[in-house]
């Protein structure tokens, strides 16, 4: 009778000599996400440049308003968050137990730090209550906290694993991508 796999196992070797495998899904498995994590660590990083960009082109319009150095700064931790991403997937040999503490770790420092900036830099005048809440607020918690999902469900093994951090990953981007067009062109108008 032939040897049936687990969903977790594959059968390798030739026909004579199969044996089973066992291979952890992706979304446990750290060497699987490599190429994810070069996209993002050069998408990234080029988004960052371009925050630096933008606060250079309008710093005397920037520095005007009370609150807009804090978001520059949020903005830069918001492409800085999916930079660690990338960098933590990549680091050779690294055990599953040590990137989901190292993703965990990150989501509470990243996390911290975008809400103390934007605690620090205030509302302005023409933002409402809901629009600070959506535009401050959510950013670090939707992005840190599938960072800290990944983390906390890659340890468990259960969960998802290193799935959350596409989402992560898409809202850092997606609320960074808005910020810098606030720094860039809204500000001007």
């Amino acid at each position: 009778m032939p040897v049936r796999p687990r969903a977790t196992e594959f059968l390798v070797g030739h026909h004579s000599h199969m044996t089973a495998q066992v291979i952890l899904p992706a979304a446990y498995a750290a060497e699987r996400w490599t190429d994810f994590g070069v996209g993002v660590a050069g998408a990234s990083a080029a988004l960052a440049g371009l925050v630096f960009v933008a606060v250079s082109i309008n710093l005397s319009e920037i520095l005007k308003y009370r609150n807009l150095p804090g978001r520059a700064g949020l903005t830069l931790m918001l492409f800085v968050t999916p930079l660690m991403v990338g960098i933590l997937l990549l680091v050779p040999g690294q055990s599953r137990a040590a990137l989901g503490w190292e993703l965990l770790a990150a989501s509470v420092v990243l996390g911290g730090s975008q809400l103390v900036i934007n605690q620090r830099s205030g509302r302005s005048d023409k933002e409402t209550r809901w629009t600070w809440l959506i535009s401050r607020l959510s950013p670090p918690i939707v992005s840190c906290g599938c960072l800290a999902l990944a983390g906390v469900t890659l340890l468990a093994q259960a969960g998802g694993g290193l799935y959350w951090l596409v989402p992560s990953v898409l809202a850092a981007i997606a609320f960074g991508l808005i910020n810098a067009w606030v720094l860039l062109v809204e500000i001007l108008r």
